[in-house]
């Protein structure tokens, strides 16, 4: 079994990331990331300042809007439209999950698709769907894709369970598989028979926040597991993934944490760099 090292793998890309700034700055380019907190959530805070920190080691300029819990849909639409006008900003990112009295899409639909490092502007999804050049990817399954593409994973041809079918990850990452050329089957909370699914295929990637939810009789000998999932059980960070067990058949697995979570972070600096760079184009 070989640990797929997600955090030595964003280490590594976070330095070449980190010269590709310093010659933009050459050019008198600064690329800039700004990140919107609605609230107090714990989590989200903690998101927040992991992504923060990553930009610091990039030298990326980052800038933190964190705004009270009872801020309006129209005063949060107001600053997104005042950072959409400011040339110095190449990316804008909105905090998810917002609270339950600000509208989530219109929001997101609000950022400038060019500023959208998120890659969840309709705009960005309609090209990841019609396998268009151009646009930003969304960070987890972008993440996950360098992975499977530094460990020489391959996917063409190959059988691919998705589990998870939300807009943010599962849904973009089975789109990239196909796009890819995998034969894809996206699993679940309405599955009837997961282990049908999971049992034979190549490779399983889990983004369902369930723990353990996959398990070592639900799948093959060799099989790839990506395990997305980040779940807080009696004090620990573990994934949708019974790791001690389906471990010991797998031939390639994520660790959580380590695996994913440092990858999508670094996407997110390497989709703010793109739109940076886009400004030696206009």
């Amino acid at each position: 079994m070989t640990l797929l090292d997600g955090k030595k793998l964003s280490d590594k890309l976070k330095e070449n990331l980190k010269q590709e700034v310093l010659e933009l700055k050459a050019q008198s380019i600064e690329p800039c990331l700004a990140v919107i907190l609605v609230g107090e959530d714990p989590a989200s805070a903690t998101y927040v300042g992991s992504k923060a920190k990553a930009c610091e080691q990039c030298e990326i300029k980052s800038l933190v809007y964190k705004l009270d819990v009872n801020t309006t849909q129209n005063e949060l639409l107001a600053l997104i439209n005042t950072l959409n006008h400011d040339d110095s900003i190449d990316g804008i990112l909105v905090q998810l999950p917002l609270p339950l009295h600000i509208n989530k899409d219109i929001i997101l639909e609000s950022i400038n698709f060019n500023k959208d490092v998120d890659g969840f502007h309709p705009f960005n999804v309609g090209n990841l769907n019609l396998n268009l050049k151009g646009g930003f990817l969304p960070c987890t399954p972008l993440g996950v894709m360098k992975i499977l593409e530094h460990y020489d994973i391959k996917l063409q041809g190959a059988s691919v369970v998705v589990i998870g079918a939300s807009n943010i990850v599962g849904r973009p990452m089975a789109t990239l598989l196909l796009n890819a050329n995998a034969s894809v089957s996206i699993c679940h909370i309405y599955t009837k028979d997961l282990k049908a699914y999971t049992k034979n295929a190549d490779i399983v990637i889990v983004a369902a926040g369930c723990p353990n939810l996959l398990k070592e009789d639900m799948v093959k000998e060799g099989v790839v597991v990506i395990d997305v999932g980040i779940n807080r059980v009696d004090g620990k960070i573990v994934g949708d993934v019974d790791f001690e067990n389906v471990s010991r058949k797998a031939s390639y697995i994520t660790p959580v944490p380590g695996g994913v979570g440092p990858m999508t972070i670094a996407m997110l600096l390497e989709n703010t760099i793109k739109s940076a760079k886009n400004r030696i184009k206009k």
